[in-house]
């Protein structure tokens, strides 16, 4: 994914937000669905976007790659169990720009030490890169309408 598609899914986040602003004005807002998803008065909330990119260190294809991926993904589902992953996807285009992550944190030195427990960061495979994201808080309901759509 290039920098330019990564600017456009900032851009939709922001625009979902301000829509949603615009959309408070005009109805009520359902308070108890904003405290549970941590809104502020716009219906936003802060975030850390991290974007994951090719390491140093390529972990050689085999039983050790598998079971770092297997830690990856299962690293993935506690931070979303927890609260702190609100949305995470690989990039499918073949360049250094891997996936990226969604995290619902206040700061990047937060966002770091969750990144930190990730085994492609740890084994080299991947690094991360973090930018702070004011975007909406409807981000954190992704998860649970995900388990509803997706197969086992």
């Amino acid at each position: 994914m290039t920098r330019y598609a990564v600017s456009l899914l900032i851009l939709l986040c922001f625009a979902c937000g301000s829509s949603q602003a615009q959309v408070a004005d005009a109805k009520p807002v359902d308070a108890a669905l904003a405290a549970k998803l941590g809104a502020d008065e716009r219906g936003m909330r802060n975030y850390v976007l991290v974007i994951l990119k090719s390491g140093p260190d390529r972990v050689a294809d085999g039983p050790e790659r598998a079971a770092m991926f297997k830690g990856h993904f299962a690293n993935m589902e506690r931070l979303a169990a927890e609260g702190k992953l609100a949305v995470a996807g690989p990039f499918t285009d073949k360049t250094d720009w891997r996936g990226m992550f969604i995290l619902a944190v206040e700061t990047v030195e937060e966002a770091q030490l969750l990144v930190a427990t990730d085994p492609v960061i740890v084994q080299g495979e991947m690094v991360a890169e973090y930018h702070r994201l004011y975007s909406s808080a409807a981000l954190m309901a992704v998860n649970g309408i995900h388990r509803e759509i997706a197969p086992e």
